[in-house]
């Protein structure tokens, strides 16, 4: 079974390789990324450049739980080793990003053999020459809605990260207003709705510091449940170039 799911798993690699580099919002990602990593080691704690933890977010934030990374402290090797693992996971972060941003751009259409059209991405409206051609006429609007949140729910892996944001948003409502205590509690659901979370967070303070302080926990539940929805969309259409045979992005 191993060697029949092995040519399954080589062909969307390469596709998730390709998304990353070939067409120009992919590597503009990557070069933004090369220059923070470079200003980093040129402007130690100058703030001259983004940092590129927050440039790989959300995937590099979940780093932070592992036990190795920047400042661990041991034998010379096991430093050396765990800067190596990090930077490797880094890397890993910044070419996945990449890659959803790839996704963004529009593809060619590529024909298949004997003149079949490319197959619909589940999720997709069908065609208005089709059996729905009345219904997607009578509410247009709300077609495109949901044609555009589809990404978010037709794949597992978009539907596995919903439900990580929902339990980190449900503790931090938890910690909120049931316990008395609520600690740092945003921090969960910060990191996993990571890069725009951080905006809502920034917004959410104001708040805070206002007459309205009641408001700031609404703002940031419900900033963070659409930051989660975007990223959510933005793995499904990942998923779906991967999936989707014998495409090419347009550059």
């Amino acid at each position: 079974m191993s060697n029949a799911s092995r040519p399954r798993r080589i062909p969307r690699l390469r596709r998730l390789l390709v998304l990353a580099t070939d067409n120009w919002l992919s590597r503009g990602y990557l070069a933004l990324f090369a220059a923070s990593v470079l200003g980093t080691f040129l402007f130690p704690g100058g703030g001259f450049a983004p940092d590129p933890l927050m440039l790989t977010a959300p995937l590099s934030l979940l780093g932070v739980v592992l036990p190795y990374g920047p400042g661990t402290e041991s034998s010379g090797a096991v430093e050396v080793l765990a800067v190596g693992l990090w930077t490797v996971w880094l890397l890993l972060c910044a070419l996945v990003n990449a890659a959803v941003l790839g996704a963004l751009v529009p593809r060619s259409v590529t024909i298949a053999p004997g003149g079949a059209r490319e197959p619909r991405p589940r999720g997709q409206a069908p065609s208005e020459h089709g059996g729905t051609g009345m219904a997607h006429s009578a509410h247009p609007r709300l077609q495109g809605i949901r044609a555009l949140l589809a990404p978010a729910v037709d794949n597992w892996l978009a539907r596995g990260y919903l439900a990580v944001v929902a339990a980190a948003l449900a503790f931090f409502l938890y910690a909120v207003y049931l316990s008395p205590d609520p600690g740092f509690a945003g921090i969960w659901p910060l990191m996993a709705t990571a890069p725009l979370s951080i905006l809502v967070s920034l917004v959410a303070a104001l708040a805070d510091d206002s007459s309205l302080s009641w408001l700031g926990p609404l703002l940031f539940s419900a900033g963070v449940a659409l930051s989660g929805l975007v990223n959510a969309v933005l793995l499904g259409l990942l998923t779906r170039r991967l999936r989707a045979p014998g495409t090419r992005s347009a550059t």
